[in-house]
């Protein structure tokens, strides 16, 4: 019987970004973020890593997790929308963002490219068969559940990643999402 091997998904504290509805830059937790992820309970693997973005590692210092940066679970690239409001995007490109995962209209990254670097990301983790926890970001969360599930990319926006949430998966041969009580 092969070993299961657990990845916990830490989805970084709230920032002010995220509750103006903006796209982020590299920004540090609100103080209501700092406090709930202070609550968080604890998490032990033999590994700990955090995008490398001050809100991932910012995260992983309140949680008594300080971990090594891997560039592979930054932040969906948003490109010339980074730091404006969601609602100053034209509609039409809004809607373009929201429903085909390949737009790049921004400059950045597309969905599929969160995807394919999440993916990859995953592979090499279940090769190396350590336990690890990642403080990433909800994109790279998303991206990871779509992985894990086999599903489409167009189920990206679909998937609701809450600050501070944990998701676990579990790896013996191909992923698969645990939920804990």
């Amino acid at each position: 019987m092969q070993k299961v091997l657990r990845l916990d998904l830490v989805s970084h504290g709230m920032t002010e970004a995220m509750r103006k509805a903006r796209f982020p830059v590299d920004e540090s937790l609100t103080e209501a973020g700092r406090r709930a992820i202070a609550a968080c309970g604890p998490l032990t693997a033999a590994r700990v890593l955090t995008g490398p973005e001050r809100r991932a590692v910012e995260t992983a210092a309140l949680m008594g997790l300080p971990g090594e940066e891997d560039t592979r679970l930054r932040d969906l690239d948003a490109g010339a929308w980074r730091g404006g409001e969601l609602m100053s995007v034209p509609q039409d490109e809004l809607y373009a963002w929201l429903t085909d995962p390949q737009f790049r209209g921004h400059g950045g990254e597309s969905v599929v490219d969160v995807v394919e670097r999440t993916r990859y990301w995953m592979a090499e983790i279940a090769s190396e068969g350590m336990s690890t926890i990642a403080i990433t970001h909800p994109a790279v969360i998303r991206a990871a559940l779509l992985v894990a599930l086999d599903a489409p990319p167009k189920s990206f926006w679909r998937i609701d990643i809450p600050p501070g949430s944990v998701t676990r998966l579990h790896y013996r041969g191909e992923w698969t999402l645990h939920f804990t009580a």
